[in-house]
């Protein structure tokens, strides 16, 4: 009897636990995994095992909780290095961020969510900003929520969980409300979000036009207190150096 189904389910059972791991701000017991990921017990501790010792999730000497580990950090590095795109729009984070003084990102949608894949802080920053490697709902993002608006309203209610997840009290959870909140998206062509993702935080984005359709999009967190006045000015700079990323982009036959 073949044993690829066998080996198939294997690969499948790691990566679940890795991503419950690097998900997960804590350390997990053997019984925490088994209940979010619904693991049989005994093959959940023969993987941990092998990958404790393959130096992709870290323990203690007791092997009491589990937590990800330096190789993963390795393979988290190097696809950040094989990015061909990614050193210009640190650049442009760079330019943005003298601008505007806030801090600023660049991210990649993965299916239903956005991967932050560069980030540069406000020197003043006193909040919880996302970081490099965070990977946090589409639909609670201005980030995600510009690069849904690239795929029509069915290519979006297929994508997403049901129900979407609330992060704050004004996090968009009805399927309704968001599909018309991204046809604004797409007929101003920037996204803006208060306090969807954390409170006390706006945030800005405008997607990077260099692939069809956009993957990546760049926007800026404020406070969410700030003047309409500075919103505005805030909106045009991200607007000019995202089109500016992705002219250059273009140029450099990145896709």
């Amino acid at each position: 009897m073949s044993m690829e189904p066998q080996l198939v389910k294997s690969a499948e059972r790691t990566v679940r636990i890795l991503e419950t791991l690097a998900d997960s701000h804590d350390h997990l017991t053997l019984s925490e995994l088994q209940q979010r990921t619904g693991f049989p017990r005994s093959s959940l501790h023969a993987l941990m095992r092998t990958l404790v010792e393959l130096n992709w999730v870290e323990t203690d000497a007791a092997r009491s909780a589990f937590g990800i580990g330096s190789h993963a950090l390795l393979t988290g590095t190097a696809y950040l290095d094989k990015d061909p795109a990614l050193p210009f729009a640190q650049e442009s984070l760079e330019d943005l961020r003298d601008e505007i003084g806030q801090t600023v990102h660049f991210a990649r949608r993965d299916g239903a969510h956005v991967l932050y894949l560069a980030t540069r802080d406000s020197r003043e920053a006193d909040h919880i900003i996302p970081r490099v490697g965070r990977r946090l709902p589409a639909h609670v993002t201005a980030l995600g929520q510009v690069l849904l608006a690239q795929l029509t309203d069915d290519e979006v209610g297929a994508l997403l969980p049901q129900p979407l997840t609330g992060l704050t009290d004004h996090t968009i959870t009805d399927l309704t409300k968001l599909t018309g909140e991204l046809d604004q998206v797409r007929t101003r062509g920037w996204s803006y979000e208060r306090e969807q993702g954390t409170p006390g935080v706006a945030c800005v984005a405008v997607a990077v036009d260099y692939r069809i359709p956009a993957t990546d999009a760049i926007s800026c967190s404020m406070p969410a207190g700030l003047p309409p006045a500075d919103v505005e000015r805030i909106i045009e700079a991200v607007i000019r150096h995202t089109r500016k990323l992705a002219a250059t982009l273009r140029r450099e036959g990145i896709r």
